[in-house]
């Protein structure tokens, strides 16, 4: 799971893909929330920390990077450790602005880093019906599940 604030002065990239709104995602990276949230599943499913080992927001090298160069890095870690993605299924949290139209986009963009077929990156996209930070439109939220096996 990840989680960034919702800030005036940034571009708002989700999954690859720069969406107009007025605000964009606090972080050190682009921020992309998906991205970082898929980043942490797969280190997280083969056992090599999370994302914060990594890509440390202290490292300079880091500054305003593309999350999808992220996600390649990990992804090589993890063939690097014999394994491959099978699919994955991600959730997206966000009052606003909208995602749904979207989520064709991203689940290619992540896809064509990971070397999947965009069907195998399912991708939804649900409000908090006004609840918490995320129904105040403060942040969004990502969560991300997937299965990997043994590269034969």
């Amino acid at each position: 799971m990840d989680i960034h604030q919702l800030v005036f002065g940034r571009d708002l990239i989700i999954g690859g893909v720069k969406i107009d709104h007025e605000k964009g995602l606090k972080g050190h990276s682009d921020a992309d929330v998906l991205t970082h949230s898929v980043c942490d599943a797969i280190l997280g499913a083969a056992g090599l920390g999370d994302i914060g080992d990594h890509f440390p927001d202290t490292d300079p090298r880091y500054k305003g990077v593309s999350s999808l160069i992220l996600l390649g890095e990990c992804k090589d870690l993890l063939v690097g450790k014999g394994y491959e993605i099978v699919n994955m299924d991600c959730i997206l949290f966000a009052q606003a602005p909208k995602l749904s139209p979207h989520k064709r986009a991203m689940a290619e963009n992540i896809a064509s880093v990971l070397n999947l077929d965009p069907g195998l990156v399912n991708i939804k996209a649900t409000t908090t019906e006004t609840l918490g930070f995320v129904g105040r439109k403060e942040g969004i939220a990502a969560q991300t599940t997937l299965l990997i096996r043994t590269i034969e």
